[in-house]
């Protein structure tokens, strides 16, 4: 997405400057009507732009020290390609049970449901089912500042304000800006209730995919206004001003929410013969290498436990990497013998150990 430098207030400008709002610690604001009257005048200034706004208990940051906003699918520092393909495969997934499961309950709306992945993608971010390449925000300045204080045991929250283009559809693309607003409301069906109480919309990019030249490009904190700091209390409301309940922005019986948890149940048993498949092809490589350099030493090794040993014995310097592999080798061993005790978090945080040492490997080739 493409970044913008917003326009600031006159008590904004005393504490930040455009550039660096990502930055600094956040605006101080003692109650929710001054936090109108500043969005208000933020409105104003940056009509090029309509205003979302998102509620955090904590600022998370960069290693710039910049507020970061990732769709949850690309979090995390050095996500590899591995990592990055289950993300997709799990969402694809997840989206085949969740049309499955519409129709199964006859849930208005399965039609467009079918022919539309955004539309998949958006529920199962706004019920937290999966990682998507979608970040939540909303339009109503209470609901944010509600979800700020919400389960937070801090004494302050976060509220952000983002510059977007204005939206014409339900969904709306903007190719110029590289941005794809999605308006909860008018896409999930009526017995999502969750979405209406939150007046949620999710932002992505205009191309989303598995593969991408340069990373920040995905962060909302490309369209980052202003930064607020809030007092986590009662007092920030005021005589007039209510913050919206837990049972309002989760309601109850919502037959949706319901779907989901079914779905992911199910992702993970359908998941968990590919991860073995990629855990098994990775293994398979790293023993043959180490069969092969511990033949530098030892001619005659032909079992991994051996070269292992010996690995041990003549490059002392590279013992600890070779421990782990014994680890994980115990288990491979599990997944081969006792596959159904396997479970996907298991696979995956062993597919990313097997990744991690065959980089640190390459460092000290043989």
């Amino acid at each position: 997405m493409r970044p913008i430098l917003g326009k600031l207030t006159s008590e904004l400008y005393k504490h930040t400057n455009p550039k660096d709002v990502g930055k600094d610690d956040g605006f101080f604001i003692n109650t929710y009507r001054d936090l109108v009257e500043q969005v208000a005048k933020l409105a104003y200034l940056n009509k090029d732009h309509l205003l979302f706004f998102r509620g955090q208990k904590s600022d998370y940051k960069n290693k710039a020290d910049k507020s970061t906003f990732y769709p949850t699918i690309y979090r995390g520092d050095h996500v590899t390609q591995e990592e990055l393909d289950y993300r997709f495969d799990k969402l694809n997934s997840a989206s085949k049970i969740l049309v499955e499961l519409f129709s199964k309950h006859k849930i208005e709306g399965v039609t467009e449901l079918k022919r539309k992945k955004l539309i998949q993608w958006s529920i199962l971010q706004h019920y937290e089912v999966t990682e998507t390449p979608l970040i939540d925000i909303t339009q109503s300045l209470r609901v944010a500042c509600s979800f700020a204080q919400l389960f937070n045991d801090h004494t302050t929250a976060y509220i952000y304000v983002f510059g977007l283009p204005y939206y014409s559809n339900r969904i709306s693309t903007n190719s110029e800006q590289d941005l794809v607003n999605i308006r909860l409301l008018s896409i999930t069906p009526p017995k999502a209730l969750r979405p209406y109480f939150q007046e949620g919309f999710l932002i992505g990019t205009d191309d989303i995919t598995n593969e991408y030249e340069n990373k920040s490009e995905l962060d909302l904190n490309n369209r980052l206004i202003a930064k607020f700091k809030i007092p986590n209390s009662d007092d920030f409301w005021g005589e007039h001003f209510d913050r919206i309940p837990k049972d309002a922005l989760y309601p109850q019986n919502d037959i949706i929410e319901e779907i989901c948890k079914e779905i992911e149940n199910q992702i993970q048993i359908e998941l968990a013969p590919l991860n073995i498949g990629n855990f098994l092809k990775l293994w398979a490589t790293l023993e043959n290498t180490l069969i092969k350099r511990s033949r530098n030493y030892i001619r005659e090794t032909h079992r991994l436990r051996d070269a292992l040993y010996v690995l041990m014995k003549y490059e002392d310097h590279l013992a600890y990497l070779y421990r782990e592999i014994d680890t994980i080798r115990m288990f491979r061993n599990k997944v081969v013998h006792r596959p159904m005790s396997v479970e996907n978090e298991e696979l995956k945080n062993q597919i990313n150990s097997l990744n991690q040492i065959n980089i640190e490997m390459q460092k000290f080739p043989s």
